[in-house]
């Protein structure tokens, strides 16, 4: 069947985005960031040599483009300050944290045919740094939403292979995490339902609908926080619509609780009008709308 197009519509909220309001000093949407956390304790564990990596990784990033200079600057000067913090206290979970972000921010900085570093390894010490800062504070909701968005990122790069299916598992259990610390969080439910879509394309078959079925859940709960939620009640809409063409292909609604595949398109039709609805300039709801259209 036809596919409903990915782009705009299943965007993961992404670290930059929260970065820069934060720069900018709007916090105000995004609250779930703001982490009430104890003073950060100090442990004895001595932390010089990932350190040092990490400084050598983020020092050695290349980026061709002015306004990527200039940011890269920034990141690496932040990089050396957290550094000397967690030389001073190894326990500084905040610390942690903020290196964690700057690697993260890295990866998004340096061009895909950039070949030093990889933005993989970015990732990879990105997600280092954030499992360190969690073992200390448990309760760092933001650091489990930034991390499964690292891993997500990681998973990405992997196509559908069976290293993909395993990050875009572990991206589940970070958002899960997220959530369970902070319920109020409509774009952790967002993007948790995004990394079930993924994962459900990777997955044997008879797991398939199982995955998708939860992925309508959290898209579900998502909007339930944030009625006006235009990426997730898209997002629903084209779950649906996977839905139903895998329903109407495997024949999987003989049960009579199940939903029939025309019931799911016009569902999903339902929501992707709503998306174009409050968003009319995005010519990808738009593009979506006439294909499920054609199909009720």
């Amino acid at each position: 069947g036809s596919k409903l197009e990915n782009a705009e519509g299943n965007r993961t909220f992404t670290m930059r985005e929260l970065l820069t309001n934060l720069r900018n000093g709007d916090t105000d949407d995004y609250d779930e960031r703001e982490v009430d956390t104890p003073q950060s304790r100090a442990t004895s564990e001595p932390q010089v040599e990932p350190n040092n990596a990490a400084l050598d990784l983020i020092n050695s990033v290349t980026v061709h483009d002015e306004e990527g200079r200039s940011r890269q600057r920034i990141l690496t000067f932040a990089a050396k300050r957290y550094a000397t913090a967690l030389e001073r206290n190894p326990g500084d979970y905040d610390a942690l944290y903020n290196w964690a972000l700057v690697l993260q921010e890295s990866a998004d900085n340096v061009s895909s045919e950039s070949s030093s570093p990889s933005k993989d390894s970015l990732l990879e010490e990105a997600c280092r740094k954030y499992e360190e800062a969690t073992r200390l504070c448990p309760s760092l909701n933001d650091a489990y939403y930034n991390w499964a968005i690292a891993i997500s990122d990681r998973a990405k790069m992997r196509g559908r292979t069976k290293e993909a299916e395993e990050l875009w598992m572990q991206a589940t259990k970070n958002y899960e995490k997220a959530v369970q610390l902070n319920w109020n969080s409509p774009q952790a439910l967002n993007n948790w339902g995004l990394a079930l879509q993924e994962l459900s394309v990777i997955v044997p078959a008879r797991e398939k609908q199982k995955i998708v079925r939860t992925a309508i859940s959290k898209f579900r709960a998502a909007i339930q926080l944030q009625f006006d939620f235009h990426r997730a009640i898209y997002n629903l809409g084209t779950v649906l619509y996977a839905l139903a063409e895998d329903v109407s292909r495997t024949g999987g609604y003989s049960n009579s609780n199940e939903v029939s595949p025309d019931e799911l398109y016009s569902q999903s039709a339902i929501y992707i009008a709503a998306a174009h609805a409050l968003k009319p300039g995005y010519s990808v709801y738009s593009s979506a709308l006439k294909l499920v259209r054609s199909m009720v």
